[in-house]
């Protein structure tokens, strides 16, 4: 990240929480820091709650740090949450989640929304940001589409280079995979807003599926 982008993205920083601020409770905002730039995304968690909760809960346990765009389609899409640099899945013991594609918010430019398969209700871990308007990936009453529940605020730039990047065809998954893989260095919250972490209790060594001989 270069200096001047790091100095505008501070600059965002500092009046989006001066408007939150005068005009109420800040919605939840992620920092996704790869290694072409930052990207900040702010979150929907009153049109998406499921899907929001779902990623911030990604996003703290660390899920996102050191996974690639594995997904890259200029004017399409670029998509991450499920490989790592050598294309290891990187999978997720959460379950899926419910689809929120009919919450009114749009495929637009810049939108981030969950990747799922042809389960309408299978996303878990990996997500895209839409590129361009793909209005058409949006839910209706007859149709499940592909759930937005945030944009990004800043960091477009980002995505715009990693959109450019040159692609090849692998195996697999990897269909439009990037040359130079792009990577997420880490994943941070920087405001969780009305968001709360989920409560996991901590077994007890009764419970513990090891013998208790076993070094900890």
């Amino acid at each position: 990240m270069t200096l001047k982008n790091y100095f505008f993205a501070l600059v965002f920083l500092v009046w989006n929480n001066l408007c939150w601020a005068q005009n109420g409770s800040q919605p939840p905002l992620v920092e996704l820091k790869t290694d072409i730039g930052s990207i900040i995304l702010e979150l929907n968690i009153d049109k998406a709650p499921v899907t929001v909760s779902n990623f911030l809960e990604h996003v703290s346990n660390y899920h996102y740090d050191g996974v690639i765009f594995h997904r890259v389609i200029k004017n399409f899409m670029i998509q991450s949450g499920g490989f790592t640099f050598d294309l290891t899945p990187k999978d997720t013991d959460r379950n899926p989640i419910a689809n929120e594609s009919k919450n009114g918010l749009s495929n637009k430019r810049g939108s981030i929304a969950m990747a799922r398969t042809g389960d309408p209700n299978s996303g878990k871990a990996q997500f895209f940001i839409n590129h361009k308007d793909n209005i058409f990936l949006d839910g209706a009453d007859d149709k499940w589409g592909y759930a937005v529940f945030g944009q990004v605020k800043f960091g477009m730039s980002v995505v715009d280079k990693i959109a450019e990047m040159k692609t090849q065809k692998l195996f697999g998954p990897f269909t439009d995979i990037p040359q130079k893989r792009p990577m997420i260095l880490s994943a941070k919250i920087i405001s969780q807003g009305p968001w709360i972490k989920e409560e996991k209790a901590i077994p007890s060594l009764r419970e513990r599926p090891i013998p208790l001989t076993e070094t900890m």
